[in-house]
C-alpha cells in the first residue's frame, strides 16, 4: 500500500472510531437554581438540579462515556461528586483535592468512561449544600453479554430510591449548633435523657453514673430532622407492579447523618448488590443502610389489589417515610418501637473508662456482627413500646416473631467471584483509631483532624490494608473515593468489595485495596457534620501527573483544611430584673475566644467582664489552660472584701490580666483556676447545663471569691428561655434568656 492510501485508511479509520465511540456518549445538562421547597409546613430556601429535589437520576450502561455539563445558576460556588464511581482522579469533584469549585454562573464538563456496573449515586462535595438538595442516583447497567450478568436479577424491573431527610434548621445553624453542644435536637426527638426522665424510668444511678464519667446522654444520632423521604417525598406509590412480580429496589442512602431501617410488609428482602458490588443473594427481613451505602435488593408482591408498605425508618426511630408497591388495600408494616435510651447509656457506662477511653475488643467486635446497641432494640429484648400513630389501621400491619428477626450485617456478605489481590504486590500496612469529643463535637483520626496532617503518600501497585479500631460512641460511615476496598470478612478469597465501610463504636475492621488509580483520593466519614468538622484524610500516590484543573496544589490543599477546622460562634444573653448578664464564644478544634459579662443596673450591682483565650489539651479536651483580662467596677463605699486566701479584693475599678486553667471534673463539673497580674488567686466550680427535666436545667457557680450563684432555665424554642437565679453581687432576678 503506497503512503498516500496508507494515510487516508489510518484518517478514515480514526475518524470512523471516533463516529463509533461518539455513539456511546451519554450526556445530561444539569443546572443548579436556588429554589424554595416545603416539606414540613414551613418554606425554605433549597438547591434544585433542573428543577427538581433529588437530583435527576442518571443512567449509563457500562462502556458508555459520560458527559456531564454542569451549569451554576447558584450565588455560590458549587461540584459534583460521583460516588463509588471509578474515573480519573481530576473528574472526582472534590473542591481544592480535587479541581477547583464551580463558580456562580460557570459551566464545568465532567467526562469519563464507565467502567463499572451496580447502583450508586452523586451529590455535592460543596460545604453543607448534600443537606438541602444536592443528591441524586445514578445507575450503571450491565451489558447483557457481561458474563456475571445474573437472570432473575439483573433483567428485574427496578426502582432507583434514595433515601435523605430535611431539616427547616439551615445547615450551617446545625453545625454551629452541634458545635456548641446546644441540645435542642435532643428536646425535640425526646431523647434528653434528663434526670427526671432517669427516675421515672428507674435508671437515676445509671444517669449519675454516665455524668460521673464525664459523658453526654446516649444518643444513636446527631440531628433532629423535620421530615424523611424517599425518592423526595415522605409517602408516595408504585402502582405499576401486579401481584407476583418481583422488583428490584436500588437503594442509595443520601441522608447527611440518618442511618435508615428497612422493612418491608410483603415478606422478606433479598440482598442481591452492595456498594454497587454483587453479592451472593441474602435473604434477611431488615437491614440497617448507612449514611452514604447503597444496596440494592429484591421484594415480592404477593397479592393482587394490595399495595405494600417499603418502610424506612431512621435509626433514631423519630419518624419514617414510606413508598407503597403495587395498587390496591395498603399493607402496612408495624413501626419501629422507641429505643430504650437508659439500657443504652448503662451499657455505655460499662464500656467506658473514666480517662473516656474504651476497651478495645478485638476482632471480637468486627464488621457488624455484634450491635452493642440490640439492648435497646424492644423487638430483640422485649417490653415493646410500639411507636403507633392512631390514624393508621393497624389491623393492616405485618408483624414479625421477635426472636425469629433476621438483620443483615457485613459478616453475611460474599462476593460470586474471587476478589482477591495480586500476590506478588507489595503491602502498605495502615492504622486508624476513630477519635471524637461530643462534648465539643469534634471528630477526627488518631486525634488529628484534616487541617492537622499531610497527605498519606502511597505508591501506584501496591496493595494497601488498613485497619480501623472506632473508638467512640457513634458509628462512622468511612468512605473511600475512587477505589472499592475488600471487606476482610471471614470469607477468603470471596470477601465482599465496598466503598463505605460503617464502623461501630468498639468495633475493629480490615480492608484492603489495590492502589492502581493515581491522584488524590478523600477517605472521610461519610456524616457530612463529622466531615466538615474534621473527620477525613487523603491518600496521595506519589509521582502522580499533575492535575490541570489545579495548578497550585498547595495552596489548595490548605483551603480544603480550613473546611475542617472552622471557628464557630456562639452567644447567650439574659435580661433579668436583677441585670443584663451574658456570655460569647468563638470556637474551633483546638482554640477558645470567650468573653462573659454581669451589668447591674446601678452602681451597688456594678460592672463585670471577663475573657479568655485558650487552647483545648488532650484527646478528651478536658483541659485548657488559658490567659485572660479582668475588668469589673462596683461601688463599694471603702468596703474591702477578702477570699478565701485572706486577700483583698476591692473590685473597684479592677483591671488585671490572668494565667489560668479549666479542668472538666466528674459531673461534667468545671474547675477553674486563675493567677491575676495582681497577685490575687481564684478557684470557681460551675456547671450551667443540668438537666433537671427534658426542658429545664440548673445551674450553679461557687468561687474562692466568696461568690456564688445558682439559677433554673427552662428552654422554650431553640432561641429563647425564661430563666430565675440568685447571684451574691446583684441578688434575685427572672428573665428571659435569648442565645444564638
Amino acid at each position: 500500500m503506497n503512503k498516500p492510501i496508507k494515510h487516508l485508511a489510518i484518517f478514515c479509520g480514526i475518524l470512523f472510531s471516533n463516529i463509533i465511540v461518539g455513539q456511546n456518549i451519554v450526556r445530561y445538562d444539569l443546572t443548579m437554581t436556588d429554589t424554595i421547597v416545603n416539606f414540613s409546613g414551613k418554606e425554605k430556601r433549597a438547591i434544585a438540579v433542573n428543577g427538581q429535589i433529588p437530583m435527576p437520576t442518571l443512567t449509563f450502561t457500562e462502556g458508555d462515556i459520560a458527559e456531564i455539563v454542569v451549569h451554576n445558576k447558584l450565588k455560590e460556588s458549587t461540584s459534583l461528586h460521583w460516588h463509588g464511581v471509578f474515573l480519573p482522579n481530576k473528574e472526582d469533584g472534590v473542591p481544592y483535592l480535587t479541581q477547583m469549585p464551580i463558580e456562580p454562573n460557570e459551566t464545568f464538563t465532567y467526562r469519563f468512561t464507565i467502567i463499572q456496573s451496580g447502583t450508586h449515586w452523586y451529590h455535592s462535595h460543596s460545604g453543607l449544600q448534600e443537606q438541602i438538595g444536592m443528591y441524586g442516583s445514578f445507575v450503571l447497567l450491565k451489558k447483557k453479554e457481561d458474563p456475571t450478568f445474573r437472570t432473575g436479577i439483573d433483567d428485574l424491573p427496578e426502582v432507583p430510591i434514595i433515601l435523605s431527610e430535611w431539616t427547616d434548621i439551615k445547615p450551617e445553624n446545625v453545625h454551629r449548633m452541634l458545635h456548641n453542644a446546644n441540645d435542642w435536637s435532643a428536646i425535640k426527638k425526646g431523647t434528653v435523657q434528663s434526670y427526671s426522665e432517669a427516675i421515672k424510668a428507674g435508671h437515676f444511678k445509671t444517669k449519675i453514673g454516665n455524668e460521673w464519667k464525664r459523658m453526654l446522654a446516649m444518643d444513636v444520632s446527631d440531628v433532629y430532622y423535620d421530615k424523611f423521604l424517599i425518592n423526595g417525598k415522605n409517602e408516595s406509590q408504585l402502582p405499576q407492579f401486579e401481584a407476583g412480580e418481583k422488583v428490584r429496589l436500588r437503594i442509595s442512602n443520601a441522608g447527611a447523618s440518618s442511618y435508615f431501617w428497612l422493612n418491608y410488609a410483603g415478606g422478606k428482602m433479598i440482598v442481591v448488590a452492595n456498594d454497587g458490588n454483587d453479592v451472593e443473594p441474602i435473604e434477611v427481613d431488615r437491614l440497617i443502610i448507612g449514611v452514604s451505602e447503597t444496596y440494592d435488593v429484591v421484594v415480592s408482591i404477593p397479592n393482587e389489589n394490595t399495595a405494600y408498605e417499603f418502610l424506612a425508618t431512621p435509626e433514631d426511630r423519630t419518624k419514617s417515610a414510606s413508598i407503597y408497591l403495587g395498587k390496591g388495600k395498603i399493607q402496612l408494616k408495624s413501626r419501629m418501637p422507641k429505643l430504650k435510651y437508659f439500657e443504652g447509656m448503662k451499657m455505655m457506662n460499662e464500656m467506658m473508662n473514666m480517662d473516656g477511653s474504651m476497651d478495645d475488643m478485638g476482632m471480637d467486635m468486627s464488621y457488624q456482627q455484634m450491635d452493642m446497641n440490640t439492648v435497646m432494640y424492644p423487638e430483640i429484648t422485649g417490653n415493646p413500646e410500639m411507636k403507633m400513630d392512631d390514624k393508621i389501621d393497624h389491623s393492616n400491619h405485618s408483624i414479625s416473631a421477635n426472636k425469629d428477626i433476621v438483620t443483615l450485617n457485613y459478616g453475611m456478605l460474599k462476593a460470586p467471584q474471587p476478589t482477591t489481590l495480586p500476590k506478588d504486590a507489595p503491602i502498605r500496612e495502615l492504622h486508624f483509631e476513630l477519635t471524637g469529643n461530643m462534648n465539643r463535637y469534634v471528630w477526627s483520626m488518631d486525634n488529628k483532624v484534616l487541617s492537622e496532617t499531610d497527605k498519606i503518600l502511597i505508591k501506584k501497585g501496591e496493595n494497601i490494608r488498613i485497619t480501623l479500631y472506632n473508638n467512640s460512641m457513634m458509628r462512622h460511615p468511612m468512605h473511600l473515593h475512587g477505589h472499592d476496598f475488600r471487606v476482610l470478612n471471614g470469607k477468603d478469597e470471596f470477601a465482599p468489595l465496598k466503598n463505605v465501610l460503617d464502623i461501630m463504636p468498639m468495633e475493629t475492621d480490615t480492608i484492603e485495596f489495590l492502589a492502581n488509580t493515581e491522584g488524590d483520593w478523600f477517605f472521610h466519614c461519610h456524616i457530612l457534620y463529622h466531615m466538615m468538622a474534621g473527620m477525613n484524610r487523603v491518600f496521595s500516590y506519589e509521582n502522580q501527573a499533575p492535575n490541570p484543573y489545579l495548578p497550585n496544589k498547595k495552596w489548595a490543599y490548605k483551603k480544603l483544611q480550613a473546611e475542617s477546622n472552622q471557628f464557630h460562634f456562639m452567644a447567650e444573653n439574659d435580661f433579668a430584673t436583677n441585670g443584663n448578664d451574658g456570655m460569647a464564644m468563638l470556637q474551633n478544634t483546638r482554640w477558645s475566644f470567650g468573653t462573659e459579662w454581669r451589668l447591674g443596673y446601678h452602681e451597688e450591682h456594678g460592672y463585670e467582664t471577663e475573657t479568655h483565650v485558650g487552647r483545648y489539651i488532650g484527646k478528651n479536651q478536658w483541659f485548657m489552660p488559658f490567659v485572660g483580662f479582668d475588668w469589673r467596677y462596683r461601688k463599694q463605699n471603702g468596703e474591702i472584701e477578702k477570699n478565701l486566701f485572706g486577700q483583698t479584693n476591692t473590685k473597684d475599678q479592677r483591671a488585671v490580666f490572668s494565667l489560668g486553667a479549666e479542668y472538666t471534673l466528674p459531673l461534667l463539673v468545671k474547675l477553674q483556676g486563675e493567677v491575676y497580674s495582681d497577685g490575687n488567686v481564684r478557684f470557681q466550680l460551675m456547671r450551667e447545663d443540668i438537666p433537671i427535666s427534658p426542658r429545664l436545667r440548673w445551674a450553679f457557680m461557687v468561687n474562692t471569691d466568696v461568690e456564688y450563684m445558682t439559677g433554673f432555665k427552662y428552654i422554650i424554642t431553640r432561641n429563647l428561655g425564661i430563666s430565675s437565679h440568685y447571684d451574691s453581687d446583684m441578688g434575685i432576678g427572672i428573665g428571659a434568656t435569648l442565645n444564638y
